[in-house]
């Protein structure tokens, strides 16, 4: 039990990234307001940017721009260098989650306009009448 708080405090972003996933999931499954659910989508993808680019970081890792000594040998080994993939590919999610954003508050929008509301119980019940 004495190793318990310290592997919970060393892994921090892990246990931060979670709770967002578990408070963004709520929000979309639980909640009846369409608007509500896409913050709960919005706080679903953050969490999962936090998880990623957490888990791309490393302590003390240099910039992958290999530097050559006099005699053409690398000046760090590889495992000095953190790797751009995570964050470059992170960075391609928050462009497409934006759209996704974009697009759903278009939607959002657009069902107000035809129903009236933005509650899902009370534009389902106007669908079937």
């Amino acid at each position: 039990m004495d190793e318990l708080f310290p592997f919970i405090i060393a892994k921090y972003n892990y246990w931060a990234s979670l709770v967002l996933l578990f408070i963004g999931l709520y929000g979309m499954i639980a909640k009846n307001n369409l608007m509500k659910k896409i913050i709960g989508m919005v706080i679903f993808q953050t969490a999962i940017l936090l998880f990623y680019v957490s888990i791309g970081a490393k302590q003390g890792a240099s910039v992958p721009i290999l530097l050559f000594s006099a005699d053409h040998q690398p000046l760090l080994e590889a495992t000095a260098y953190a790797n751009p993939l995570p964050h470059v590919l992170m960075l391609t999610a928050i462009v497409v989650g934006v759209g996704t954003l974009g697009v759903a508050l278009t939607i959002l929008q657009k069902i107000q306009r035809v129903h009236g509301t933005i509650e899902e119980d009370e534009v389902l019940e106007d669908l079937r009448q």
